[in-house]
């Protein structure tokens, strides 16, 4: 699977490992769950339109969403809103959208904002599915 891009502590003892795919603008994560004893417990994967639906605004911490999805592909900061943006890359068959989750200073998601990447959409033009 590669390297891993971050390992988690998990409650009793045991960790998950991230394995992102895709490059830059990666495609998916899994995640590797592994028991307090070292062995392989299961490999999921994290980037689904499901767990992002999990996500709470004025909710969900910084730690909960990396716990959940792991990693994000891409980071930013919008000083004049006072944000740390991350950026997920999610598959919707026969769709791509791109998350972007914005966090405040106290590490609080605060918005999701989830827009369709026309780049990723099939073989032909920006959503022909949709004619």
């Amino acid at each position: 699977m590669g390297a891993t891009s971050r390992n988690v502590a998990s409650a009793g003892g045991g960790s998950v490992c991230f394995y992102p795919r895709g490059g830059r603008r990666g495609w998916d994560s899994s995640a590797v769950r592994i028991g307090a004893d070292g062995g392989m417990r299961s490999v999921e994967q994290r980037w689904t339109v499901e767990n992002m639906d999990r996500l709470g605004p004025g909710v969900t911490t910084e730690q909960e969403v990396i716990e959940l999805l792991g990693p994000p592909y891409e980071t930013a900061r919008f000083e004049p809103m006072k944000r740390t943006v991350w950026g997920y890359h999610v598959r919707q068959v026969p769709w791509w959208w791109d998350y972007w989750l914005r966090f405040s200073d106290d590490g609080v998601l605060r918005e999701v904002v989830k827009i369709p990447d026309y780049q990723m959409e099939g073989d032909g033009p920006p959503f022909a599915s949709l004619r």
